[in-house]
Order: structure tokens, then C-alpha cells, then sequence
């Protein structure tokens, strides 16, 4: 069962070390960055970053980094969404469905609208990274022909 656990000193360490394959690495900042950008966030913008580390039972096998904007600060539209910044399985835990469990389980928790209602959910990801294609597209993702910082962005409506 994938559960999501705030990111604390008792398995910092342990979410900085998480690793993905080499191919992957270009793909995805590390968590360690990702981290800092939400430290910034915490520390200058209205909501914070909401970051987890991924769990199956009491194994960590992964992190996800998600944000919420209101209708101003939306980069892609004009309505509030969230958006995953990140989502990294470890390259131990790959290909055995915990990214589509993750994914599912971030979805459902955005549907909770945790920091505010909203219409949509964005992802962006390298055109060349074409399993994250294919997890999000089978999640409902449609891409927008938007291409943000050389990513493609993919929509969800919810």
C-alpha cells in the first residue's frame, strides 16, 4: 500500500540518497534541489511546496513534489490547479507499478484540494522521457502543446 509521510529529520537523509537509474538522471532534478526549492517556497510564497517521501509499508520508495496556484499565478491557464513538480521512484523500485500507485494516490490527494479548490492538474516532462508519457497519459494527462522550459505540459482535468 503506497502512503505518502511528511519528509522529516528521521528519513531526510534517507530521501537524499534515493537514486534514479542513469539514464533517468537528466530527466529530473535531484531530491536534495527539489528540497531547497521548497525550503525557498516555504520561506516566500503563500503555500508552500507540498513534498513527500513515498512509501510502500515502511520501505521509502520514492518522492513527489506538488504546488498549488490560484488562477494568477498559473503559469499554463487562467484557472487554480495544482501542479507535480516531481515524482521519482527509486531505480530499486522501478517497474513494478509504484508509479502509477503514486500518482493515483497524489491525484486523489489533490482532490482533497489541500490548499485550495481547483479546476485542473499540470505535470511537465522531457519529450524524450517517454515512460512518463505513457504513466500520465494513462492517468488522463492530455497534453496541451505547451512547452515550458523545453518539457511538455500535460493536463488533468478534475
Amino acid at each position: 500500500m503506497v502512503q505518502f509521510r511528511k519528509i522529516t529529520w528521521d528519513n531526510f537523509e534517507e530521501c537524499i540518497h534515493l537514486k534514479l537509474s542513469d539514464e533517468q538522471n537528466n530527466f529530473l532534478a535531484s531530491n536534495v534541489y527539489s528540497l531547497a526549492q521548497s525550503y525557498v517556497a516555504l520561506l516566500n510564497d503563500d503555500l508552500p511546496a507540498m513534498t513527500f517521501a513515498i512509501y510502500d509499508l515502511d520501505t521509502m520508495i520514492g518522492f513527489i513534489m506538488m504546488y498549488y496556484d490560484n488562477a494568477e499565478e498559473n503559469e499554463y491557464g487562467n484557472e487554480s490547479c495544482y501542479g507535480i513538480l516531481r515524482l521519482m521512484i527509486d531505480k530499486r523500485y522501478q517497474n513494478k507499478g509504484y508509479g502509477t500507485l503514486a500518482m493515483t494516490k497524489a491525484i486523489a490527494y489533490i482532490k482533497s484540494f489541500p490548499q485550495g479548490e481547483a479546476t485542473s492538474v499540470y505535470i511537465a516532462y522531457s519529450p524524450d522521457n517517454k515512460v512518463a508519457r505513457n504513466l500520465y497519459t494513462s492517468l488522463g494527462f492530455a497534453e496541451t502543446g505547451i512547452i515550458s522550459n523545453g518539457e511538455l505540459v500535460a493536463k488533468l482535468e478534475i
